[in-house]
């Protein structure tokens, strides 16, 4: 693959150009997108007119550059999360209507919480979290499941890590956050009140295969009160409810 005289690969290039696209910033001028990838004017405007031309970009009558739905197409054809997410939903679909606030599914990818699925009611209280956004593991009640049940490797990696405290009540000192861990493993849930948002308590458990691996997290984001704590049963019940159907999928 050609490489610039920096040794950077096109592909790099075209990653980075595409990493500049964020929930908050859908639409940007090609001088935006080229400051935030990192890249000459020029370059960066030669690389999204190839891409425009392939549909992954597409521009605005502004000549702005978004997103194009051909990428949408092409990353939901084979997505190794379209199995988890179509065996889940039908289940986070009734616990979002007895929760009445926020349902999510996340998977471990790298060192952050990816959210694969989010259902949202009209005034649920406030929830950061959108389709496709990360968080890194040791802010959020998926986070802190999946880290709680990853490898010692990874739980190292992220404890040795730098980590962003969001409000007073994000746990960011390294032991601290190691008792977290073990009461996770040890109850089977991280309850996480005002740790992303002090209006906002988030709750999650594991979700477990066949082989009772954990494959994901299932969560609610419900307000930060003295109710919160009863919406447990119904998760608990969701995720055995979630695991099982995974069970029941047919193989190949």
């Amino acid at each position: 693959m050609a490489r610039s005289t920096s040794g950077e690969s096109v592909l790099e290039r075209v990653v980075r150009i595409l990493e500049a696209f964020t929930p908050e910033s859908p639409v940007l001028q090609v001088s935006e997108v080229a400051r935030r990838a990192g890249l000459p004017v020029a370059t960066a405007s030669r690389l999204i007119a190839d891409l425009v031309e392939q549909g992954l970009l597409a521009r605005d009558a502004d000549r702005r550059v978004r997103v194009g739905t051909r990428l949408w197409e092409l990353g939901s054809r084979a997505s190794p999360t379209l199995s988890l997410r179509e065996t889940a939903m039908p289940v986070m679909e009734e616990l979002q209507q007895a929760v009445g606030h926020h349902t999510q599914l996340g998977i471990l990818d790298g060192d952050e919480v990816l959210f694969v699925e989010r259902l949202s009611a009209e005034r649920a209280v406030i929830n950061y979290t959108r389709i496709a956004m990360r968080l890194p593991l040791h802010a959020s009640s998926s986070g802190l499941v999946l880290l709680a049940y990853g490898s010692a490797v990874l739980q190292e990696r992220v404890l040795a890590a730098p980590r962003h405290r969001y409000t007073a009540a994000t746990v960011v000192e390294p032991g601290p956050l190691r008792e977290l861990l073990a009461d996770v493993r040890k109850q089977g849930f991280a309850f996480c009140p005002g740790h992303i948002h002090p209006d906002a308590t988030g709750i999650a458990v594991p979700v477990r295969d066949a082989g009772r691996q954990v494959v994901a997290a299932v969560s609610v984001i419900v307000p930060n009160d003295d109710r919160a704590r009863g919406h447990l049963p119904a998760l608990t019940a969701a995720s055995r409810r979630i695991g099982r159907r995974l069970d029941d999928r047919p193989i190949g």
